[in-house]
């Protein structure tokens, strides 16, 4: 078997590097890539229930668009800040970690990432094979009897479509990076068809008076509507916070910053907006078509009368779900342990690595209602927001917007991310009590209505306690940076 030359630098340490970790030499991602990558992102079942869930706050439905808007709008400000350091480095967002982590410590945040992909798979496949249960049970109703019995909480078809889409997500991601991109190119624009042609049939059964921008499931006085309006803007932010932590696994593909602000331009705000007018008229028709206002869209396209249409419904909505799956939970925790040992843990096996964890986490039992929906974002928003926190501030307070890339792989006490044996204590210790603060607030019922800014709470204090921490280091880079720039007009 002859050697292969690896795809990287020579001298980067086999402790830190791979294939998949080295900086690509692909910089081939246009604006329509990052478009896509959104358009997957937001067009899943998982969006789409989040976003009815808004509803049960009791906000009418000019308000939920409001907030979906400028939720969207925050989410966009920081896609852009996260992907620089990575489409500079052209390094995935585990091994820019290492700049303000250590080349070593790293593996704390990408660990932490890997493991909310666990729950976020599962409920991801969760949905879709919920989406695939309803076609099957059309067509062949005897099947009926395998929903009566259940395993974990699931029934026993609610396990064999389980493993169906498992199965099939696996086999996308399988066949790598490119085959992944061109899947996303498709599945995100598909399922808008579908969508239109629902929100289409909901106004051809009840007409533009059926549709109402002042519905609200409870009254709420003036106050209560403004707190709950930002409530629901910053739970668009905690929903969108797993991918948009680790953009930077698909900014490093990207030709340069502006075609990326392109794509997060047209990928959130302007599609986000579309999807959430779409949304909002289809759960504000279903009130006036059946009594009552339904969330779910599985159940909502299960009440159209054609079984045909209904079978295509669902299994577009499928196919983006899958889309959205990948990008987010099955790219990112396959860089993020492949970080851990990258000469044994390939890409290929640090997704796998999420897949199976997803099943073992039991993940229908995690978004089961409005509610449960809500605290499982808390609670991934307390861990996710100190992390994004640390790196931006670390990047553009502490290091300047500058990264020194031979170092991200360097073993060498003289590395500029060695630090202490390869771990930043600085880091280390705005992280602890950063996490703790969000979970304490997660936990405590008397904190409830607290506990929905859990990430942006998360992310400010992690900032600031890095930020204040690492004072002295970014006085040292301020040292040399302007002795730079005086040599430079010398």
């Amino acid at each position: 078997m002859p050697n292969v030359e690896p795809n990287y630098d020579a001298r980067y340490s086999p402790r830190l590097t791979n294939e998949d970790l080295a900086p690509t030499r692909d910089q081939n991602w246009s604006w329509y890539n990052i478009f896509s990558f959104w358009m997957s992102d937001v067009h899943s079942m998982g969006g789409y229930v989040v976003a009815a869930s808004f509803f049960a706050l009791g906000l009418a439905s000019w308000q939920v668009l409001l907030c979906l808007l400028l939720g969207i709008c925050i989410v966009q400000l920081c896609a852009n800040l996260v992907a620089k350091p990575s489409q500079m480095a052209g390094v995935p967002y585990a091994v820019i970690c290492r700049q303000s982590f250590g080349v070593f410590g790293a593996n704390i945040p990408a660990v932490i990432r890997g493991l909310i992909a666990f729950a976020w798979y599962g409920i991801q496949t969760y949905l879709a094979a919920n989406a695939l249960m309803l076609v099957l049970l059309k067509f062949w109703p005897e099947l009926a009897p395998m929903t009566t019995g259940h395993f974990l909480g699931l029934s026993h078809l609610g396990w064999v479509c389980f493993g169906i889409m498992w199965v099939l997500q696996a086999l996308v991601f399988w066949h790598g990076m490119s085959a992944i991109k061109r899947f996303i190119d498709v599945a995100g624009p598909a399922v808008y068809v579908v969508m239109m042609a629902l929100a289409g049939w909901i106004l051809y059964q009840t007409g533009f008076e059926g549709i109402s921008f002042t519905l609200a499931s409870k009254q709420l006085t003036a106050g209560e509507q403004t707190w709950q309006m930002i409530t629901a803007t910053a739970l668009v932010v905690s929903y969108f916070s797993g991918p948009l932590l680790n953009f930077g696994d698909f900014s490093r593909y990207g030709k340069s910053m502006q075609e990326i602000r392109r794509g997060n331009r047209w990928g959130l705000p302007f599609n986000f907006l579309l999807f959430s007018i779409v949304t909002v008229v289809i759960v504000s028709g279903t009130q006036s078509l059946f009594g009552k206002m339904i969330t779910d869209p599985i159940e909502t396209v299960s009440h159209v009368g054609n079984s045909l249409a209904m079978a295509i419904g669902l299994l577009t909505m499928i196919t983006a779900t899958i889309g959205i799956n990948i990008v987010a939970n099955f790219v990112s925790p396959a860089f993020d342990f492949s970080n851990c040992s990258p000469q044994k843990i390939s890409f290929r096996a640090g997704g796998m690595i999420a897949a199976v964890g997803s099943v073992l986490l039991t993940p229908w039992n995690l978004f089961q209602s409005p509610e449960l929906i809500h605290y499982t974002l808390d609670v991934l928003g307390a861990f996710i927001g100190p992390l994004f926190g640390i790196l931006l501030a670390d990047f553009y307070l502490i290091k300047r917007g500058k990264v020194f890339v031979d170092d991200l792989f360097s073993v060498s006490p003289q590395g500029r991310y060695w630090y202490n044996n390869g771990f930043n204590p600085k880091a280390i210790a705005a992280l602890a009590p950063s996490v703790a603060v969000g979970l304490i607030i997660s936990f405590i019922p008397a904190l409830h209505e607290v506990a929905n800014f859990s990430w942006f709470i998360g992310a400010f204090l992690g900032a600031g306690c890095y930020r204040w921490l690492a004072r002295h280091e970014r006085e040292e880079v301020s040292r040399a940076f302007n002795t730079q720039r005086v040599a430079a007009k010398e």
